[in-house]
C-alpha cells in the first residue's frame, strides 16, 4: 500500500478541536488501513485454530479416499442376498474378515461374504454391506446367514462422495473452528495460508504507575490499562507486538515510540493527551503534526491520532474505563475486520429505570442484562470505575442528542 498521508496539523496553542464519535470513528478506521498490508502467512493446521483463511482452499484428493463400510457387518454382492427379500434363508461362507487398516484387500468372489468393519475398504466385487445385526451364525462356523437383503450401494461409503480432488474445501474468509481443522486434516493439508494477524503495541504512561502485584508507594496506581488493552488486542485478532509503561519522560517515550514502529503495524498509547502540566504524548506527538483534541463522548473525551515513522498511532484517555471504551469503539472495529472476525455483538433492550445524559455527548454506560429483555445500569459514567466495568455485562449508548429516557425506554447495548 502506499505511505499514510500526513496527519493534518493544527495550532499547539489554540483550541482543541472536537469531533463526534461518528467522525473520530472513521477518522481512526481510515489512519489503520492506510497502514501497509501484511502478506499471508502460512501456519500448521496445529496454529490454526481461530485464524482465518486468507484463500480458498482445493481438496488435493477425494473424500473419502476410496469406498468403505458404513456399518460393522458383511461385505456381499447384492444380487447374492437378493432372495432374503422374499423371506428365504440365505447363507453364505466367509472368506475373510477386513479390518479398518493399511494393506490391499482381495476382490470378493460371487457367492461370498467378508466380515468388515466400520471403515474399512469395501472389497472390489462387493457393493452393499449387511449390518451385523441383519445377520446369524451360520450351521457352520464359517458361514454368516442374511435375514435381510440390501440393495447396491447400501451402506457403502463411495469414494468422493463427500467431495472431489479439486474442488473448494473452504473459502476464503473462513475463521478456523475444530470443524474446519477436522476437513483439512481428513483432505492431508498439514498447513494454512492465512490472514496475517495486526502487531499492535500497547503503550501506557505516567509517572503514577506501578505493574501490578506490586505494592504502590504514595501517589501510585496500578497499571490498569497495559493489561486490559493487551487483553483487548487479543480479543480483536491481534497480536500484542510491544507491552511498555513509560513515566512522563519524552526522550524515554520517543525511544519506546521508535522501538515499537518497528515492530508493530500499529500503535496504540494510554494517558497524556489532556491539558495538564505532564501530558507526556501530547509533548512528543503534537509538534510532529498529530491530531489531539477531544470527542463528544463520555467517558473518553480526550483523544488523538498521529503517524509515527510511518505506522499508525492511535491515543486514548488514561482514566482505565476510557481507555476500554475508546478501545471498543475506535481500534477494536477495524482490527476485527482485519482479522476476518465478526462485529462484536450489539443488541436492543429496554432500560429498567430513568436515566439522564449530558446533552451534545454519546454518553457510555456500565450495565447489565436482566430478564425480559431488559437492562439495568451498574455505575454512573465516571471514568475511574473500574470495577463497575467488571460487574458489566453491556455498555448502554445513549445518542447525543438525547438528554433523558425512561423505564421501558429502549435503547442501544453492546454485549461486552
Amino acid at each position: 500500500m502506499s505511505q499514510p498521508p500526513a496527519p493534518a496539523e493544527h495550532p499547539v496553542d489554540g483550541p482543541s478541536p472536537r469531533r463526534s464519535v461518528e467522525e473520530h470513528r472513521r477518522a481512526v478506521a481510515a489512519l489503520l488501513a492506510s497502514a501497509p498490508a501484511s502478506p499471508a502467512e502460512t501456519v500448521p493446521l496445529s496454529a490454526a485454530l481461530g485464524r482465518v483463511t486468507a484463500v480458498a482452499i482445493a481438496s488435493p484428493v477425494d473424500l473419502p479416499l476410496f469406498r468403505n463400510s458404513q456399518m460393522d457387518g458383511y461385505a456381499v454382492r447384492a444380487a447374492d442376498v437378493a432372495a432374503a427379500r422374499a423371506g428365504a434363508v440365505v447363507e453364505l461362507p466367509v472368506v475373510g474378515v477386513i479390518a479398518a487398516a493399511a494393506g490391499e484387500v482381495a476382490p470378493l468372489p460371487p457367492g461370498t461374504a467378508a466380515r468388515i468393519m466400520t471403515g474399512a475398504p469395501v472389497p472390489a466385487g462387493a457393493d452393499a454391506i449387511v449390518p451385523v445385526e441383519d445377520t446369524a451364525a451360520g450351521a457352520d462356523p464359517t458361514t454368516v446367514v442374511v435375514r435381510r437383503a440390501r440393495g447396491v450401494g447400501e451402506y457403502v461409503r463411495e469414494r468422493g462422495d463427500d467431495l472431489r480432488a479439486g474442488t473448494e474445501l473452504l473459502a476464503a474468509g473462513i475463521r478456523l473452528s475444530s470443524r474446519h481443522i477436522a476437513a483439512l486434516a481428513a483432505a492431508g493439508i498439514g498447513q494454512v495460508a492465512v490472514r496475517p494477524r495486526a502487531r499492535v503495541a500497547v503503550i501506557t504512561t505516567g509517572a503514577e504507575l506501578v505493574a501490578p502485584g506490586t505494592a504502590p508507594g504514595p501517589g501510585q496506581v496500578h497499571d490498569a490499562n497495559g493489561p486490559a488493552l493487551a487483553a483487548a488486542v487479543t480479543e480483536a485478532g491481534a497480536i500484542v507486538s510491544v507491552q511498555s509503561r513509560v513515566s512522563d519522560d519524552p526522550e524515554a517515550l520517543r525511544e519506546v515510540l521508535d522501538a515499537a514502529a518497528a515492530v508493530s503495524d500499529v500503535i496504540l498509547t494510554c494517558g497524556g493527551i489532556s491539558k495538564g502540566d505532564f501530558e507526556v504524548v501530547r509533548a512528543v506527538l503534537e509538534p510532529l503534526g498529530a491530531w489531539v483534541g477531544s470527542v463528544a463522548m463520555q467517558p473518553g473525551g480526550p483523544q488523538a491520532t498521529a503517524v509515527h515513522r510511518g505506522v499508525p498511532v492511535v491515543c486514548a484517555p488514561g482514566n482505565p474505563v476510557s481507555a476500554q471504551l475508546s478501545f471498543e469503539l475506535f481500534v477494536a472495529p477495524p482490527l476485527r475486520e482485519a482479522a476476518g472476525l465478526p462485529a462484536a455483538a450489539r443488541e436492543r433492550r429496554t432500560l429498567t429505570r430513568e436515566l439522564r445524559s449530558l446533552p451534545g455527548v454519546v454518553q457510555l454506560l456500565r450495565a447489565r442484562a436482566v430478564d425480559g429483555g431488559r437492562i439495568e445500569p451498574v455505575a454512573g459514567p465516571g471514568s475511574h470505575l473500574v470495577a463497575a466495568m467488571a460487574r458489566a455485562d453491556r455498555i448502554i449508548e445513549v445518542p447525543a442528542e438525547i438528554d433523558r429516557l425512561d423505564a421501558g425506554d429502549e435503547v442501544r447495548a453492546w454485549v461486552l
